[in-house]
């Protein structure tokens, strides 16, 4: 089992309050990962969770029993840090089993365990390596290695991909999702990259200044976000966000009606794939291209208005070239509304 609920924890430094009262259940055997802007709470958070911060208020439930006083080695977790903290002087079997030898395991246990956890993560080869001699992605693949072997209730990732280059990240984000499924283990992943949350989590939570914005599934997250943070924060390249008015059932800006809205819209969100561009005079939104950045199957347009600058997501078969004059096409179906303050209407 590896089921964690915190209930309306906090954490103060002195007066500073930087997670306020939070209220979150991780079922047993889901990957859930926090994201947000550094300085928003997340590794603070996990941190908790881990008992490597003490809990100022609220309670910490692994399995329905409070370990909010308990120490580290008492929550039977295991956290794979952003920092790989191997012993330079063992190779990776020694590595990887040395928190079992301390503990008093028998070797034929220790060399089971790793041999299980080598094969899972494709370090067979590599046992009688010392770290030196490894790349980054196969010490971070140690660095699991070693939490797997504690046969943790489970896995706490603090970035653990951010020191890896941008191939090496996408190799190490498969890996870990092929190790939640075959391991079918509690994982609780912070990343500040909303790429990796998107492509990892059942669910993703969205911390802003120690609070929760959103949790929910990634299409959810994508799809339905709650407010203005989150429509910005989840979904690469952004959401674009046009300010105006609504009068008689239509968003206008300057006057003109771009498409239908609920009333108090003050600010329309539209994904770059859900924009579409025409012959100028087509559309009473118009503007010009700016800058094109082509990426193969897709090509991103950016194109000045007079409410700054629009992306727009193509088949990268079109053909655009800055200074082309366009106008720019809204599905009411597929844009986003927000109120004054930001909230979803």
């Amino acid at each position: 089992m590896g089921m964690i609920e915190l209930r309306k924890v906090e954490k103060w430094y002195d007066d500073i309050c930087v997670i306020n009262g939070l209220d979150l259940k991780i079922e047993d055997g889901e990957l859930v990962v926090f994201v947000g802007p550094s300085g928003c709470g997340k590794s603070t958070l996990l941190r908790m969770i881990a008992g490597l911060e003490e809990t100022s208020r609220g309670e910490i439930i692994l399995d329905s029993k409070d370990v909010t006083a308990d120490s580290p080695a008492r929550r039977g977790l295991a956290m794979v840090f952003q920092s790989y903290a191997l012993y330079p002087h063992m190779n990776v079997a020694e590595n990887m089993g040395f928190s079992l030898k301390t503990s008093g395991a028998k070797q034929n246990e220790i060399d089971a365990k790793v041999n299980a956890a080598a094969k899972a993560l494709k370090l067979e080869p590599l046992l009688e390596r010392r770290p030196k001699d490894l790349s980054g992605g196969q010490r971070q693949r140690v660095a699991i290695g070693r939490a797997i072997v504690r046969d943790p209730t489970a896995f706490l990732f603090d970035e653990p991909l951010s020191n890896l280059d941008a191939a090496l990240r996408v190799d190490m984000r498969h890996e870990i999702a092929r190790l939640h499924t075959q391991l079918n283990r509690t994982m609780v992943y912070v990343t500040h990259d909303q790429v990796e949350a998107m492509t990892l989590a059942d669910r993703i939570v969205v911390l802003q200044g120690g609070h929760i914005e959103q949790v929910g599934s990634p299409r959810e997250l994508y799809e339905n976000p709650r407010n203005l943070f989150v429509a910005q924060f989840i979904g690469s390249p952004k959401m674009n966000l046009l300010q105006g008015e609504t009068h008689d059932g239509q968003f206008q800006i300057e006057s003109a009606d771009l498409v239908a809205a609920p009333m108090g819209t003050r600010t329309m969100g539209a994904r770059p794939e859900n924009l579409t561009m025409g012959e100028p005079g087509a559309s009473s939104f118009e503007g010009t291209v700016e800058v094109v950045e082509y990426l193969g199957a897709d090509l991103f347009v950016f194109v000045k208005t007079s409410c700054g600058l629009i992306n727009i997501r193509c088949n990268g078969q079109q053909s655009y070239t800055p200074g082309d004059k366009v106008s720019i096409h809204f599905d009411a179906g597929h844009c986003h509304y927000f109120d004054a303050d930001g909230e979803r209407l």
